[in-house]
């Protein structure tokens, strides 16, 4: 559960820097206590939040997927063809953020069966800009930036601390999910439906040991599916040859 609660992160300076971190110097990596709360575990870290962003904004949507697919466990349906882009502040009009943008898509009850679900998730962490660095100002209204959202069971959050400590009340959700693209890694394949009473039993035996990952690992190794999977053809031609 550190890869969502962690106070600390390795620094260099430079990276330091980019964090607003003033008290590290040199090129060398080394453990840095986090004195920002919000930037504790993975929803902090600027590699997961440049990559649930766009290159010149943030995307809400983006990260609220990310959360869904790779900490929930539950990716969100794809989206139809015809949805349009969201629209550009222009010149002349009023600018806008990119939470007033999308509540077009919100309006729209098809759109709102999704958006409903990943935009309140990425709203949470619109404190980072789109290479993960903090901000409290919108830089396009040059207002204070609204990090608030209702999450899909009620429950009201502000900003990434509150987003983390919701994640973190429901470890096995958290746990399961990671324990899914660790079996992807180590069958080599998707999983379906039939790999899911191993997966929860991986997670359940997990708890007992307190969520390490060295029991999720074993968990993985010591499962049927992986013990005795067969090799893909293209695998055992190449071994027969």
């Amino acid at each position: 559960m550190e890869l969502l609660t962690a106070d600390y992160t390795f620094l260099n300076e430079r990276l330091a820097m980019h964090y607003g971190i003033e008290t590290v110097k040199g090129a060398r990596f080394r453990r840095v206590t986090l004195p920002d709360e919000s930037r504790y575990g993975l929803l902090g870290k600027g590699a997961v939040l440049s990559l649930t962003a766009y290159p010149n904004r943030t995307s809400p949507v983006l990260r609220g997927a990310w959360i869904l697919e790779r900490l929930v466990g539950v990716p969100p349906t794809p989206p139809p063809p015809d949805v349009p882009d969201l629209p550009d502040n222009r010149r002349g009009q009023p600018p806008r953020t990119v939470r007033e943008r999308l509540e077009q898509h919100r309006e729209n009850p098809t759109c709102f069966s999704c958006h409903g679900i990943m935009d309140p998730l990425g709203f949470a962490l619109e404190n980072f800009n789109a290479v993960g660095q903090y901000r409290s100002i919108d830089p396009d209204t040059r207002t204070p930036i609204d990090a608030s959202a209702v999450l899909p069971d009620g429950t009201a959050i502000t900003g990434a601390t509150d987003l983390r400590r919701a994640l973190v009340a429901r470890p096995e959700q958290f746990v399961q999910a990671l324990t899914e693209n660790l079996m992807t890694f180590a069958l080599g394949r998707t999983l379906d439906h039939r790999d899911m009473p191993a997966v929860r039993e991986i997670v359940r035996r997990a708890a007992q040991d307190d969520y390490r990952f060295e029991a999720l690992v074993l968990g993985v190794v010591s499962s049927d599916a992986f013990r005795k999977r067969e090799p893909a053809d293209g695998l055992l031609q190449a071994s027969l040859e």
